[in-house]
């Protein structure tokens, strides 16, 4: 069968390749198509626009991955605006591809993030939980990226929206540029450290998409992070721990904001996100803990084992 990945090349698109390449026969969107094919090697297709994707109907899956990273840069007229264009360009052309095929693909994946959520406190947000922050700019990014995405829905496509946690990894992950404090001795909380963190394994985050596209009984939208969100002090305490260094500086809100503007609003408050659907679909986590999470990617493998 035949997959369609758009941000193939980016961290949670190489991961899943690496998952699926044995099973599937694997197609992915680039903007440098020749230098994805020699990274990825013999069995992996790649198009440099969608416009060269001839038939949707050819795949069985699509997964929606694209996007401009939400953290790479601070949130000027003109980045929120390349946000924007980079999810919501990209999804409503497949969405609307995909409703006009005679055999459309089975299941339509698209990515969406916890951002939704907004600043709700200590609130445990579930799938289930309405939100309406009409000034969020993060929720209106992700509001709008479902909707694009949840319009491909038809008889013969399921969806699944998938709510992404910050996702850890040993490389290429939001969790190297949360290090250089630790590692010189300095780490310590986030303004007050009671917001909570939610998060993902990469890993993790992998097997998430693998199982929904398997399993035909799964549509809808989905929150992918790890059952144990914990206020940031607790998950700044087990990056200290886990790195034997000391946990004692703590970095003010006003120097987060003075740094990132407005983009500190989604370090300062948080999310507490729980994965309600997956648990219920039968999807079980190999990284539960934030410390186990935190001891796989930080340690050598040989480390990690013994002190696991």
């Amino acid at each position: 069968m035949k997959v369609l990945i758009t941000g193939g090349t980016g961290l949670i698109g190489s991961e899943l390749i690496t998952r699926l390449r044995d099973k599937y026969e694997i197609s992915i969107l680039s903007r440098q198509p020749k230098e994805a094919m020699e990274r990825f090697g013999d069995g992996v297709q790649a198009f440099g626009s969608l416009d060269e994707v001839e038939q949707l109907s050819d795949f069985h899956g699509i997964i929606n991955l694209q996007g401009e990273g939400i953290a790479d840069k601070r949130w000027t007229a003109k980045q929120k605006q390349r946000l924007q264009e980079s999810r919501w360009q990209v999804t409503e052309a497949l969405s609307k591809r995909i409703q006009a095929c005679d055999q459309p693909p089975k299941v339509f994946i698209s990515g969406s993030a916890i951002g939704y959520y907004g600043a709700q406190g200590d609130k445990l947000m579930t799938e289930a939980k309405a939100v309406d922050l009409p000034d969020d700019f993060a929720h209106n990014l992700c509001q709008k990226w479902e909707a694009l995405a949840l319009s491909a829905q038809t008889e013969q496509t399921r969806v699944c929206v998938i709510r992404t946690g910050v996702v850890l990894a040993g490389e290429g992950s939001a969790l190297q540029k949360m290090l250089p404090p630790y590692l010189l001795g300095l780490g310590g909380p986030l303004g007050s450290g009671k917001q909570y963190f939610s998060w993902i394994h990469l890993q993790d985050i992998a097997r998430v998409i693998e199982f929904l596209l398997e399993n035909g009984d799964c549509q809808g939208v989905y929150n992918a992070t790890a059952p144990q969100p914990l206020p940031q002090e607790e998950f700044s305490e087990s990056i200290a721990r886990v790195l034997r260094k000391s946990h004692f500086m703590r970095v003010p809100a006003w120097a987060l904001k003075l740094l990132l503007g407005e983009m500190s609003q989604m370090l300062l408050t948080g999310q507490r996100v729980t994965p309600a659907r997956l648990q219920e679909a039968g999807f079980e986590f190999k990284f539960g803990s934030a410390e186990a999470a935190l001891r796989d990617c930080l340690l050598p493998a040989s480390s990690s084992s013994q002190n696991s």
